[in-house]
């Protein structure tokens, strides 16, 4: 089993370390060409509907090229060409002029709009980020909208910090006085499984900052490698309750998780096509991902699950235990499990209610997260006080001589996932300005799914927990 384990941190490994950045080891001569890539625009407040850089009707230089991109940066919205600006190496540029262009009407119109919408720009000079907006809004006091005078920045300053033979960091300043117009149980080990790896590769220091889409393929390369756990656990504990359809509930397990994210996905990824957004997956990317699931995800299932299925293992019952249920005294509202799964969910949700804004603010928004020492700290607090509530739960379920406790161990652990929801509510509408259809849909649609895929691996967490304990106190009694 070590060395099975030892394998499969070497292939993650060595899967998503290519994604790591190698800016730092990017060196110059005075006069190379330094790469410069426009990504995306998009408004500031939605950081999901983001576009091409060339959907704005800017200057398109002759020539422009797509760079291609890996698989965490199609699935971040990244669409990276050639910009129009050359920016050598330790070269000074002075009030250069890169074009003249007279703009028609629905020209104006469409930078009107992103001007009125805060519009943002991505650039990327040497694998390091730069931002800025479109161009701004003067109000000046005035109520009416028809009023407001709408600037947008025709001149970009650069100011490019080297080290010896280095880019270091840059920036982009805008000119304010510019051209005026007026006019957003498998799932345990499987998914913890999967959280420990993320945690291992950001401690050691793999998630660059500004190393695009090295998250996302790392989620999509782990999930892949880990099914064969999801598979093994799922069919061994089916077997060890003397299940007869493990081939049903093996498809059960794979599809659990994967059929709710993959209707939500079909669902935004038609809205961004909608809106023809940069967040729309090609049809390239959507076929390198079926293929991964089809060649590596299932197989991996698969073999797991006859593994699970041939491990022999025995459902083996602390005590002796009898085939008549015994009957359940009625119990106060507060023993039933809709009060149990309030209390159970608020406690752990209290322990990582801070950190969630932070995550929430660069997820979407556009901070940047760093501190996965931190982040660590705290999930390994939730799965703890995760176990401890849920098993103080089910000691006063039993003391209640309620024997009922497999189902409700697993909801009061996985109620969590329902506090993270309702703090996407209030996150919505009390700390973002995030609005529009498709913002909206992609914030509560993807955390919909995260918030289930938490209760799926925090319910499994109370139930392991719960079990744990009902073997340990069981095993030392002389009956029933």
């Amino acid at each position: 089993m070590t060395k099975l384990l030892l394998l499969l941190g070497a292939l993650i490994l060595s899967s998503v370390g290519y994604v790591r950045s190698d800016a730092s080891d990017h060196r110059y001569k005075e006069g190379d060409i330094v790469p410069l890539y426009a990504n995306k625009v998009g408004p500031f407040h939605n950081p999901s509907e983001t576009y091409r850089y060339f959907d704005l009707p800017f200057c398109v230089p002759e020539g422009v090229k797509e760079k291609k991109e890996a698989l965490g940066e199609v699935l971040n919205g990244d669409r990276l060409v050639s910009a129009p600006y050359k920016l050598n190496f330790r070269e000074e540029k002075d009030s250069e002029v890169y074009c003249k262009k007279k703009l028609s009407k629905e020209e104006v119109r469409k930078f009107r709009q992103a001007v009125e919408k805060d519009y943002y720009f991505q650039m990327y000079y040497d694998d390091l980020p730069i931002w800025g907006f479109i161009g701004k809004v003067d109000k000046e006091i005035k109520s009416d909208p028809s009023e407001y005078k709408y600037f947008l920045y025709k001149h970009i300053e650069f100011e490019i910090l080297y080290n010896n033979d280095r880019v270091i960091e840059i920036s982009a300043r805008m000119d304010p006085h510019s051209l005026c117009f007026i006019t957003l149980l498998k799932p345990f080990l499987h998914y913890h499984s999967q959280t420990i790896f993320i945690f291992m590769l950001a401690l050691v220091g793999v998630f660059y900052p500004y190393n695009r889409g090295a998250l996302f393929t790392a989620l999509v390369v782990i999930y892949a490698l880990t099914s064969g756990i999801a598979g093994y656990t799922s069919a061994s504990f089916y077997c060890q309750l003397e299940g007869k359809s493990w081939v049903r509930n093996l498809l059960l397990t794979g599809c659990l998780f994967c059929g709710p994210l993959l209707l939500t996905f079909c669902f935004l990824n038609t809205v961004a096509i909608t809106y023809t957004a940069t967040a729309a997956l090609p049809f390239g990317t959507i076929v390198v991902i079926v293929l991964i699931w089809t060649l590596v995800t299932s197989p991996l299932l698969v073999l797991g699950g006859i593994a699970g299925k041939n491990s022999k293992a025995e459902f083996q019952a602390p005590c002796r235990t009898t085939k008549y249920p015994r009957e359940i005294p009625p119990l106060p509202w507060y023993r039933s499990a809709v009060p149990q799964m309030a209390m159970a969910g608020f406690l752990p949700f209290s322990a990582i209610y801070i950190e969630l804004y932070y995550i929430f603010a660069s997820v979407w928004g556009h901070r940047i997260y760093t501190i996965y020492s931190i982040l660590f700290i705290v999930f390994i607090i939730l799965i703890i006080v995760t176990a401890f509530i849920t098993v103080a739960l089910t000691y006063f379920q039993l003391a209640a001589e309620d024997h009922q406790w497999w189902w409700r161990s697993f909801l009061c652990g996985g109620s969590t996932g329902l506090f993270i929801y309702a703090y996407c509510l209030y996150y919505y509408y009390a700390r973002s300005d995030m609005s529009g259809f498709m913002q909206t849909s992609f914030f509560f649609g993807y955390m919909a799914c995260i918030c289930y895929g938490f209760f799926l691996m925090l319910g499994t967490v109370g139930f392991r927990a719960a079990l744990f304990f009902v073997r340990h106190i069981y095993r030392s009694i002389k009956c029933e």
